[in-house]
């Protein structure tokens, strides 16, 4: 909680939202062999390719905001399930494009689907995916993502932690 305010913080309550929703994307779908990290990836891969973009790996991990490594290692288990082709790029030898396999294709279809009706039941208290509230929430939620990060250096005296840390007072990270 910060200074002065009752409840949960705004960085608090978007950190559980964001575990909540990945929890259920995972479990929905695990039967297609996929990971919401990995439905992440393939998701807008599928996207990418569809407007024409095969990205490298660097590209797609600045589109998912998923650290390039990680892109890396979900990109290869992705390919020894056959459903992720990694090539390398012939205008960058050290750069790796990606694009989807036909079998990767078809899965991602289908956890598209499967991923639009777990989002019309966890939007229903906004009126549903295609709600103005849900569009109002799309917006706050692009605004806030669309903040750059700055390093950021504790101040003079600051102990992290105190109860004046708005990301410890709950008990979790924002």
């Amino acid at each position: 909680m910060s200074k002065g305010s009752p409840g949960p913080t705004p960085g608090f309550l978007v950190w559980r939202l964001a575990n909540k929703w990945r929890v259920a994307v995972d479990r929905a779908v695990a039967p297609l062999g996929l990971t919401h990290a990995q439905y992440s990836l393939v998701a807008s891969l599928h996207g990418m390719q569809r407007g024409g973009e095969r990205p490298s790996q660097r590209r797609l991990a600045d589109h998912t905001g998923m650290e390039a490594l990680y892109v890396s290692k979900l990109a290869r288990a992705l390919e020894a399930a056959g459903l992720v082709e990694r090539t390398r790029d012939p205008r960058d030898p050290r750069a790796v494009q990606l694009s989807l396999t036909e079998e990767g294709q078809a899965v991602t279809r289908r956890a598209v689907d499967v991923v639009q009706d777990l989002l019309q039941q966890l939007l229903e208290p906004l009126g549903g995916l295609d709600a103005n509230r849900t569009r109002a929430f799309t917006d706050e939620l692009t605004a806030l993502l669309d903040v750059p990060l700055l390093p950021s250096a504790p101040e003079p005296g600051s102990v992290r932690g105190s109860a004046h840390d708005d990301t410890t007072t709950q008990g979790a990270t924002p």
